[in-house]
């Protein structure tokens, strides 16, 4: 290291084009990185889904659920097994725990499942994937007063038009450097979309619709009727003949893809030739699924294009694709009527966001250029500033190696290492600069001086490194996001310290001694006098002060643990609150309706539609209140939830006739005067109670959204989960700022049982006959599907409507035997009414019920942790004895807190044992490294301190930066032991070498301290809505930074005599010297 030090110092060349290559291939880099919110990450989780048409939850329970999860009960690696029986529908989540391949556990999986010989025979085949975050950018709605077929196709055209558009070339504005760039890392060539889906729209079908009288009269069955449609319709190689000019293939091409196309199929032959055709005996409608499903936008019918990005798509140019192609060319595409509107933008997010964080990143480098002007000399303050730009493009070189992309998180771990990155400089290049001053020639004193800090530079960021690694290896999606963080700070400060070892002493070699007399310009005067008054603190406040606290350590040391305690108390009394994940201002308010299950379509519409006119008033309220609206758009959906969360919630319930939802777009929260918790308030406020529902909810939508309190009860007897359940929810009901309290236990719709009577039996009918001859009759047999262009259309044949709507129409239907008597359904069955449950919710092989709440942010003094607290104390234990057989467990939010708190603190330990470590051997002590690391609880005090100044709560991304701040606050204290320790070997006493290394540290320890606050202090005091979730990091860092500063010059040197004393004490040292005494005594 030595001779490469000297060798870079005298070559400038090769450390200029060391410096040079850095800084090209970063922007390179840069350019092609991909862009998105938050990092793509997958939930490491498997689902299982296996459709089974018109069963009710029960029957999925049975034929579904329980087979996969007995099947794939000992796969190694599955954590937990969830599932959700619903109506047609079955889904089983296993998640997969820390440190398996999720695509080994999926492999394993699909091998148990694909052996399942015992699905019901109505059971289509299981699909599996791995569940992955939404990558979804924004949606188009097109919107028009027309019948849904026209708007369905309108939709599909626009589709077909987005995935093909290619944005013209060169049409970007830039100057040299942007067309440079391009030149370097050219864009791809091809279309700018390629994944949209439809949304709020309804499958097609094919419904042949067969009269009961009709049936009879040409003795007909639903059987036939199908077996004619497969028959006939179908593309069929029948092989090929080999004729003496070659082989010819024989085929049969005579797929029907149209109603009229099925309407010529036969389905009668008499003997006499005459036939009758599939279109003379039913009515075949060309049309969609019978699923109860609307959704408007601004009033309007529409539907909705939502366009995704895919693999390592820009989300910013992939919306401004779609936004381009939506301005200037979708509107020739429609008739007049017809409206286009950008809904649920994301890439606006991330286009604020990057500014916000870039404009912070900006003010922060130009804040720590300051400082270090303030304290150093410009030509030594522009050289030590070098190396941030090639810190930070040396880590950009590396992000996709490691997996980085450009996000939140990622541009945020540059802002938060944007101070602490010239640290090493600042100690070598202020090290360097005080030989120069005192003579020595700068070629020497560039490698010497660098040398010279060496050991305790290397050794200082190696302990920042390690105290970042306790964001790497989380499980659950935290381990997918924090990791962005330490992947970005650990290669920025390695390039740094490379930078300050190889490229700073090259540039430190050229600097010049000033020379006195020479004429001295408003900055050297300005620099002459901060040395001054530094040097007077130093000399008449610090040293003094400090000597005094030498002399009192042991009452020095108790203030400093007494203030310790006292911080403590106030998070530990609840006085300093904490919240898991902050609050974040949203742009959107969402309600979601549940009525009871059965309930009549037109009941959830008109629901729907009083909740939509609520938000109407809102915006004419607001209107008269500011002078403006505050919202940009609507869109309502009954018969679906299209932002509902929850992955398995999403596949389970996509679509059911007594669930709806209205969503209302703000405009952005930095330009509007309410907040958007205030609107959901007052629109909650303006809808009223809706008769009938069961649940009715008005909730924003942002960063860590979802329920503040989830808890899942399972047992094995539904009655007592069901009487837990009510139980919880009236005493939850009685705690204030508790609201929206709902659970998943729902009665489902009324259903009727069959039961077989004698007249049936001696037929020879069996129930299964019956039961399949109602089924075809009223759901509909599947004749066949087909691919009509990009969607699979189901052909049903059944009954005409007019003869399903009532009890009556089954009455009187007939029942055929196998010899052809017809008898009607009254005398082969009866039936008794009965319900089902609406879903039915299973965790590890048990019935689960999940009670969930939110907590009223509109109300002071209400904490989700507190409510927590107080279920437990207060209720749970109350509920537990009433239902001892019932178990009780927090998931969402309160699961992700736990765990993360507990992974965190686990982690944080490791960490300090490592920092440990990395100070016991430049230090060669074992008691040595404990002084350092006395500082850091005292980070943690300021820390705290920062967020009661800052009127702010405690939170995860609080703790991350009390964990980053472990490393960052031991290199001060590094440099002052390393410093005290000198000094004693040149002979010094004890106090004469603490006061003499503090005095000589002070500006360098001040400097380091003062540019990382500086870096940090933009987002410190950031007032954007969209930071919030930021601040508190940077506060801890912050303020954690500043504080133990000046514990670090005080408190280090007290502990390192009580350290002594402590040495002294059990080794039997001779006493103090009679020179170290009177000099404690004089000071």
């Amino acid at each position: 290291m030595e001779k490469a030090i000297y060798w870079f110092s005298r070559n400038h060349v090769a450390a200029n084009l060391l410096m040079l290559s850095v800084v090209v291939m970063g922007l390179v880099t840069w350019q092609k990185l991909k862009k998105e919110i938050f990092p793509e990450t997958s939930v490491d989780a498997v689902s299982v889904q296996v459709p089974f048409p018109n069963a009710t939850p029960e029957e999925v329970e049975r034929g579904v659920c329980v087979p996969v999860e007995e099947a794939i009960l000992d796969v190694e690696g599955i954590d937990r097994v969830t599932s959700t029986a619903a109506p047609s529908m079955g889904v089983i989540n296993a998640e997969v725990a820390s440190g398996y391949s999720v695509r080994n556990v999926m492999d394993d999986i699909k091998t148990r499942v694909d052996a399942i010989d015992n699905f019901p025979e109505e059971a289509e085949t299981p699909v599996l994937e791995e569940l992955v975050l939404n990558a979804q950018v924004l949606s188009v709605a097109i919107s028009a007063d027309t019948d849904e077929r026209t708007l369905r196709r309108m939709a599909e055209r626009l589709r077909d038009e987005l995935l093909a558009y290619e944005p013209a070339k060169g049409s970007e504005k830039g100057g040299f450097f942007s067309k440079l760039m391009q030149l370097l890392a050219p864009e791809p060539v091809g279309p700018a979309i390629t994944k949209v889906e439809i949304a709020l729209d309804r499958p097609y079908e094919i419904s042949i619709e067969v009269p009961e009288e009709t049936l009879r009269s040409y003795g007909l069955t639903f059987d036939q009727v199908t077996a004619a449609v497969r028959g006939s319709s179908l593309d069929l190689p029948a092989g090929s003949v080999r004729t003496e000019g070659g082989e010819v293939l024989v085929r049969t091409e005579a797929k029907r893809y149209t109603a009229a196309e099925f309407a010529e199929i036969t389905v009668v032959s008499r003997e006499d030739g005459s036939v009758v055709k599939l279109g003379e005996i039913a009515q075949i409608v060309d049309g969609f699924e019978e699923v109860d499903l609307s959704g408007s936008f601004d009033g309007r019918r529409a539907l909705l294009l939502n366009v995704f990005r895919v693999g390592d798509q820009d989300t910013l140019k992939v919306a401004r694709a779609a936004k381009t192609f939506v301005r200037e060319s979708a509107a020739q595409m429609f008739p007049p009527g017809v409206t286009l509107e950008i809904w649920k933008d994301d890439s606006l997010y991330l286009e604020g966001r990057l500014d916000l964080l870039g404009r912070n990143a900006i003010n922060g480098l130009l804040l720590v250029l300051l400082v270090l002007s303030l304290f150093l000399r410009p030509q030594l303050a522009v050289l030590v500033s070098i190396g941030i730009p090639v810190a930070f493009l040396g880590a950009v070189m590396m992000m996709p190696s490691l997996g980085v992309s450009i996000n939140m998180i990622s541009l945020f771990a540059f802002i938060l290492v944007l101070g602490i990155v010239v640290d090493d400089a600042i100690v070598v290049g202020e090290n360097v600069y005080e030989r120069i001053v005192n003579g020595e020639d700068p070629k020497d004193a560039a490698p010497r001086g660098t040398q010279e800090v060496g050991v305790v530079v290397v050794f200082g960021v190696l302990t920042t490194m390690m105290a970042f690694t306790p964001m790497l290896g989380l499980s659950g999606v935290s381990g997918k996001i924090w990791p962005n963080i330490p992947m970005v700070v650990i290669p920025t400060l390695a390039w740094s310290l490379l930078q300050s070892k190889f490229v700073l002493p090259s540039h430190l070699a050229l600097l010049k001694a000033p020379k006195r007399g020479e004429h001295r310009r408003w900055h050297d005067r300005v620099l002459d006098g901060v040395d001054r008054l530094l040097k007077r603190f130093i000399q008449g406040v610090y040293q003094p002060l400090l000597g005094l606290s030498l002399r009192w350590r042991y009452v020095t040391l108790c203030f400093f643990i007494t203030l310790l305690f006292s911080v403590v108390a106030l998070v530990a009394t609840g006085w300093v609150k904490f919240q898991f994940f902050p609050e974040v201002e949203a742009d959107v308010v969402i309600s979601r309706l549940t009525m009871p299950d059965g309930v009549a379509f037109e009941a959830t519409e008109k629901a729907v539609r009083k909740i939509e006119a609520a938000s109407q008033r809102l915006q004419q309220e607001y209107v008269e209140k500011y002078g403006e609206p505050i919202i940009r758009h609507t869109l309502a959906a009954a018969g679906t939830q299209p932002f509902q969360q929850g992955l398995s919630e999403l596949r389970t319930k996509p679509q059911a006739s007594h669930i709806g939802e209205v969503t209302i777009e703000l405009v952005a929260g930095g330009k509007r005067k309410v907040a958007a918790m205030e609107v959901a308030s007052r629109w909650r406020e303006l809808t009223g109670p809706i008769p009938g529902a069961l649940d009715l909810s008005f909730r924003t939508q942002a960063a860590g959204g979802g329920n503040a309190i989830d808890l899942e009860i399972t047992g094995s007897n539904l009655t007592q989960l069901t009487a837990a359940s009510d139980m919880l929810k009236e005493r939850m009901s009685k705690i204030k700022g508790v609201i929206d309290i709902a659970d998943n236990n729902r009665p489902g719709k009324r259903e009727l049982k069959l039961e077989m009577l004698p007249a049936g039996e001696a037929l020879g009918l069996r129930l299964v006959d019956v039961s399949r001859q109602v089924r075809q009759a009223f759901y509909g047999d599947e004749a066949q599907r087909l691919q009509r262009g990009r969607d699979e259309v189901k052909v049903m044949v059944r009954y005409p409507e007019a003869e399903r709507r009532s009890i009556a129409n089954l009455a009187d239907m007939k029942i055929r035997a196998a010899d052809g008597t017809e008898i009607p359904f009254s005398a082969a069955a009866s039936f008794e009414y009965g319900r089902s449950a609406s879903t039915i919710q299973r965790a590890d092989r048990h019935r689960a019920v999940k009670v969930t709440a939110d907590i009223d942010k509109g109300m002071p003094n209400v904490n989700a942790n507190e409510v927590v607290a107080r279920i437990n104390a207060d209720i749970l234990p109350e509920v537990k004895q009433r239902y001892p057989s019932v178990r009780f467990g927090y998931q969402g939010e309160q699961k992700d807190q736990r765990q993360s708190v507990s992974e965190m603190g686990a982690k944080g330990l490791i960490a300090i044992l490592g920092i440990y470590v990395l100070l016991a051997i430049p230090l060669r002590s074992y008691l040595q490294p404990l002084i350092v690391m006395s500082v850091i609880p005292f980070g943690v005090v300021g820390a705290i301190m920062g967020h009661v100044v800052m009127g702010m709560v405690l939170s995860i991304m609080s703790m991350c930066g009390v964990v980053a701040l472990a490393g960052v606050v031991v290199n001060d204290s590094l440099v002052m032991v390393e410093f005290v320790n000198r000094e004693r070997g040149e002979g010094k006493s004890l106090v004469e070498a603490a006061i003499h290394a503090g005095g000589r540290r002070f500006r360098p320890i001040l400097l380091t301290s003062a540019t990382t606050f500086a870096g940090l202090m933009p987002m410190v005091f950031e007032t954007d809505v969209q930071a919030r979730f930021l601040v508190p990091m940077a506060v801890s860092l912050g303020f954690g930074v500043l504080f133990a500063t000046a514990i670090t010059l005080i408190l280090i040197p007290t502990v390192y005599y009580i350290m002594e004393d402590i040495k002294r004490l059990f080794v039997g040292r001779e006493r103090a010297n009679a020179d170290m005494v009177a000099h404690v005594t004089h000071s």
